[in-house]
């Protein structure tokens, strides 16, 4: 697997991570705990160092999988988390919250969960509103000089909200949907994070599967799977945005590859600081997916994706509106 580096402090990670949520929520029914250890454990023996969870993943339980399954080659992979949401007693999510005093909290419940002394990326998951993005930066500073933290990140923030965090601590890297199927980071987040040093993890590489080839018109999302809940998959919605998978795979076919691998490629071809974190809990995925890392797209090739990108309208929004609500732009 090549490495690539995220932001001026310089972080080496695998040039395809791991998205880990999946295999605690948001996908169906949770798979056994065991094969999911043994599932993390595979995709580190092909070469990826890069995994990512949060605390609010299941909530809690990703951490703690996640954590169990890397103890044994802790030093070589990179575990990202995240902090940012409030908690009730039973363990529910109650809103988001980057009071410093929280985030010390969270940073000393993901640390025990994840069984280690540093987490090597530390974002804000969501930007808190009623907190001002210098007392976040300032609080990770001072975990970071404890020794709790060793780099600095953010989810979904805008760019005036990364410059004002980034003069506080310098911010490793951004965390936001980017995708074939998703293209606003290119207008004015890419630009930015060119400019001052930092690296760019785009989740839903995959545009939660619509880019695997695998959705088609009748698929059917059942309990537990949040695409049923979101704009973009339902049934009008779903069979427009096909035509766009329908172009890819005209390149797919060229080249001999899937179409989730064309997207892949795609994105790792827009920048040499671009790590994306596609997740999955199948092995013959995982693999598909880290064979992208070695499929060369020519100049035609990616002009061919860009146009076919740019003639398809995706229909839907990402999410819905009380999600939307907390993405800061």
């Amino acid at each position: 697997m090549h490495e690539r580096t995220l932001g001026t402090p310089g972080l080496k990670v695998s040039a395809l991570g791991l998205g880990c949520m999946g295999m605690s929520q948001s996908f169906g029914p949770r798979p056994p705990r065991e094969e999911m250890i043994t599932f993390l454990r595979a995709a580190v023996d092909r070469g990826v160092t890069l995994f990512d969870t949060a605390e609010v993943y299941g909530p809690f339980h990703n951490e703690e999988l996640v954590g169990e399954a890397l103890q044994p080659v802790r030093d070589d992979v990179v575990i990202a988390t995240k902090f940012g949401f409030a908690f009730d007693e039973n363990g529910g999510q109650t809103g988001v919250s980057s009071r410093p005093e929280h985030i010390r909290a969270a940073v000393d419940g993901s640390l025990r969960r994840l069984r280690t002394d540093t987490i090597d990326l530390l974002y804000q998951h969501r930007v808190d509103p009623d907190v001002p993005i210098e007392d976040v930066a300032g609080t990770v500073k001072d975990l970071i000089e404890a020794g709790k933290v060793r780099h600095f990140g953010m989810s979904e923030a805008g760019v005036n909200t990364i410059r004002r965090a980034h003069a506080v601590q310098p911010v490793t890297a951004l965390q936001s949907e980017y995708s074939l199927f998703w293209r606003e980071p290119e207008d004015e987040i890419l630009p930015a994070l060119e400019e001052l040093g930092i690296g760019f993890v785009p989740f839903s590489p995959l545009g939660r599967g619509f880019l695997t080839g695998q959705v088609t018109a009748e698929s059917q999302f059942g309990e537990g799977d949040i695409r049923a809940s979101l704009p973009r998959f339902d049934r009008v919605a779903l069979q427009a945005n096909l035509a766009l998978v329908d172009l890819i795979r005209t390149v797919a076919e060229r080249k001999g590859a899937t179409v989730g691998q064309v997207a892949l490629a795609w994105l790792l071809a827009q920048r040499p600081w671009i790590a994306p974190i596609p997740g999955t809990r199948r092995l013959e995925r995982l693999e598909e997916n880290l064979a992208a890392a070695e499929l060369e797209l020519t100049s035609e090739d990616l002009g061919e994706l860009d146009s076919a990108s740019a003639s398809v309208q995706v229909q839907g929004a990402r999410y819905p509106e009380a999600m939307q609500r907390m993405i800061d732009r």
